[in-house]
């Protein structure tokens, strides 16, 4: 054993001998520094600027906007009675074939006045021959319809109130930038007063198909069926927009909807209210449509005698601004005609030969409205014609081109006093409906003047 152990030792130690001469004389020692060294900086040419974020501006919470709108935003509900034909009740005689058929729409308003009058879309109320409005605490008002505009897509109503009613503060939708938080405030599927959040996602939005507003604010912010004419809001709470439509296959959100802006629907009531229809403003001038080789809207032509021409705007000028809101589009220029009035003055900035000048002008009143799909051109009736015929309003008829018009000898001079059982009002008014003949209306009933007053009713 003894022997055994002495064996060990001596090997252990010839071990540590061997290594240590190994370490020794043999391997280089491994000298491991480390040191913190400064890159060279290198100068990048570049056309982006990083931008900075203010965090002050950036909302933690949305509560205060939504307190201040939940209880402007109603509940509209729309009651329509329609006759309905049934060809196999008049042919089997079990009655002449018409009965009266009841349809419910459901859409949303904002009060915009503490006396009751409320703005909704023309499309939850078109029709309608009972509306009634329910608040956010559940009372329950009936409503009248003060004036609507069919080619905007905006309806004024009235309730009466006992109290003084919670209103929302129209803002300045020129000044909403894309990038901005907003909220949607509205009803979808019957829900109250339901609040989402988005962005505002482009302005001037041009839907395709769309041949009557031009410059829909379009956001992010879920908006389903029920939402349409509710409140499309900042985050102070002020209105900028009128929740309209959305972009979907299935019906429901999937990710864009558009609204109205704020100053095209303040500048319709006011129109509704002072005047009982529209006065739609022209600048005077013709323009090449739009194309990727100019930004802005270039004039081909001039009216004589109008606005545009007076200031001194010239075929091949380019509109850069109105009143130093950026025009890229056509629809920006329409976006801004749609929110002012004719006798209103505008400051009109354009690029002429690379000069940038600047033009006072004054609008004009558009005098004349076409329904293509018809193809009658109208214009508003006179005072003197409303005296004459003793009538409140109508649209009387300049020129036409449709063929059973001009069979019967229905042309300038007519005027045309009722569409489908509804009075007309405005040439505008009429011309939005007409030009949906063949298009979502396949029947019309129309009920005109002859240059002797007399009464002609005719069915297409």
């Amino acid at each position: 054993m003894k022997r055994v152990l002495g064996i060990l030792t001596i090997a252990f130690l010839g071990g540590v001998s061997s290594i240590g001469a190994y370490k020794a004389f043999i391997e280089k020692p491994q000298v491991i520094v480390e040191r913190t060294v400064e890159p060279e900086l290198q100068t990048v040419n570049s056309n982006y600027t990083p931008a900075v974020l203010n965090t002050s501006s950036v909302p933690t919470d949305f509560t205060e906007a939504a307190e201040k709108t939940v209880n402007t935003v109603v509940h509209v509900k729309n009651t329509a009675i329609k006759e309905v034909y049934n060809p196999f009740e008049e042919f089997f005689g079990t009655g002449n074939g018409k009965r009266k058929q009841e349809r419910v729409g459901t859409g949303s308003g904002v009060i915009i006045s503490s006396d009751g009058y409320i703005v909704t879309n023309n499309h939850v109320i078109d029709g309608a021959t009972d509306l009634e409005v329910t608040l956010n605490n559940k009372k329950k008002y009936k409503a009248q319809l003060i004036g609507a505009d069919d080619k905007n897509d905006i309806a004024l109503l009235k309730i009466e109130s006992e109290i003084d009613l919670p209103y929302i503060t129209f803002g300045n939708s020129d000044n909403a930038k894309i990038g901005e938080w907003v909220l949607a405030v509205g009803n979808p599927y019957n829900l109250n007063s339901t609040v989402t959040a988005g962005i505002v996602s482009a302005k001037g939005r041009d839907l395709q198909g769309n041949t009557n507003i031009d410059a829909f604010i379009q956001t992010d912010a879920a908006v389903n069926p029920g939402n349409s004419g509710g409140a499309l809001v900042n985050t102070r709470g002020e209105l900028i927009g009128i929740n309209t439509a959305i972009s979907s296959r299935t019906g429901s959100f999937i990710g864009y909807s558009f609204a109205v802006p704020s100053n095209i629907a303040k500048k319709i009531i006011d129109d509704l209210l002072e005047y009982g229809n529209v006065q739609e403003a022209i600048i005077g001038i013709n323009f090449r449509p739009d194309s990727d080789e100019v930004e802005g809207v270039e004039i081909i032509s001039v009216a004589e005698g109008e606005g545009a021409d007076i200031a001194g705007l010239k075929e091949g000028d380019v509109i850069k601004k109105i009143n130093n809101v950026k025009i890229s589009k056509i629809s920006d220029l329409k976006g801004q005609l749609n929110a002012k009035r004719p006798g209103e003055f505008v400051n009109v900035t354009i690029d002429r030969a690379g000069d940038d000048l600047t033009k006072t002008v004054k609008l004009g009143k558009k005098s004349t409205h076409t329904a293509f799909n018809f193809g009658v051109q109208l214009k508003d009736i006179s005072k003197k014609d409303k005296e004459k015929f003793d009538i409140k309003g109508g649209a009387k008829i300049v020129a036409t081109n449709n063929k059973a018009f001009k069979y019967y000898n229905v042309g300038e001079g007519y005027i045309i006093t009722r569409i489908n059982g509804k009075d007309i009002s405005s040439a505008s008014e009429a011309a939005s409906i007409l030009d949906k003949y063949g298009v979502s209306i396949n029947r019309m009933y129309l009920e005109i003047l002859n240059l002797d007053g007399e009464l002609e009713k005719y069915k297409f």
